[in-house]
């Protein structure tokens, strides 16, 4: 069993690494049309990773704090109020309890981001000022991205005016499953230029696409259009984030570095709820595309519970005691 060592990307209070925006490219149909997917095979490498990655101790605490920094912390309910945004901002400024962090020796430490829905950025990017934490909004239509498509545009518009630094968009299922890459190109690329310079995180809701080699080739087409980050899911799908979608996922970001020359982000999305799934993520990320992607200008976790399990790992490591969840709420 291999253990992966903390090394200095690993800590997160860290600068974190730069890099040129992707501006996106012309469609490559037949690059698409090559593209395959050994389902077979990504499902095997992936059932054997929990056997050959482990961290333990002080190695473990060290990358549970790396998974903290890289939450987008995340509310989307119908019931969301100013009050629970508010709450949720502060949760995002201090994730972990002050007297732990001081025994685990860092400084501070803070999430990715918040997100939210439209009506709730202003609130969001008024509770953060200051922090450095950027606010995203999930838009065109989200869940199932069937609004009007000039009402979708609109609102990635009235989204960015409001402050929000990074737009997470839904595609339109129907040209996966359809094989209209250019329709989804097309969509991508407006969307994109609607975005301007907030960050546009591009969902697949990869639940909805049938097979990997869907999963891939929606990948490959959205970052030629410009996708900053490519994302699992909207966590609304009865399938969300799992460990096949994401190898297959890293490897078309992994394709696209070595064509382009350009990085492009992944989050993770719905169902990633404990501590022990954020590190089997991290290695995968680790083993596939290297220590760059462990920054949070390249990798997010999309969640919420998740950080209460966290920190309830990293006060088990520090005092050998597991308490109740409920010492641990999002505000």
């Amino acid at each position: 069993m291999q253990t992966l060592t903390p090394d200095a990307t690993a800590i997160p209070h860290l600068p974190q690494v730069t890099h040129a925006r992707n501006p996106g490219m012309a469609l490559d149909l037949d690059w698409v049309a090559s593209v395959q997917a050994n389902t077979s095979a990504i499902e095997r490498r992936c059932a054997t990773l929990g056997g050959r990655r482990s961290v333990k101790k002080d190695y473990q605490a060290a990358w549970l704090l790396k998974a903290v920094s890289v939450i987008d912390l995340t509310t989307l309910s119908g019931d969301d109020t100013a009050g629970r945004v508010a709450r949720l901002c502060a949760k995002a400024r201090q994730p972990v309890r002050a007297e732990m962090l001081a025994a685990l020796g860092l400084p501070d430490l803070k999430v990715g981001a918040v997100c939210v829905y439209h009506d709730m950025v202003a609130a969001a990017v008024e509770c953060l000022e200051g922090s450095g934490i950027p606010v995203a909004a999930v838009s065109t239509g989200f869940p199932a991205g069937l609004s009007p498509f000039p009402l979708r545009i609109a609102e990635i518009g009235a989204s960015v005016k409001a402050g929000a630094a990074e737009i997470d968009i839904v595609i339109s299922r129907r040209h996966v499953l359809t094989g209209n890459w250019q329709a989804l190109y097309d969509e991508t690329c407006q969307m994109r230029a609607a975005c301007g310079d907030a960050h546009m995180k591009t969902i697949l809701a990869t639940g909805e696409l049938g097979t990997l080699r869907n999963v891939a080739r929606a990948s490959l087409v959205c970052m030629m259009a410009g996708a900053d980050f490519i994302k699992t899911s909207t966590g609304k799908e009865s399938v969300n984030a799992t460990l096949p979608v994401t190898l297959t996922m890293l490897r078309a970001i992994r394709d696209y570095d070595e064509r382009t020359g350009y990085k492009v982000g992944y989050k993770p999305a719905g169902g990633i709820a404990k501590a022990k799934d954020a590190l089997l993520y991290l290695a995968l990320m680790k083993d596939e595309l290297g220590l760059p992607w462990l920054q949070p200008d390249l990798f997010r976790f999309g969640a919420s519970s998740l950080l209460g399990d966290i920190e309830r790992q990293l006060e088990h490591h520090l005092t050998g005691r597991y308490s109740a969840s409920h010492r641990h709420a999002m505000g």
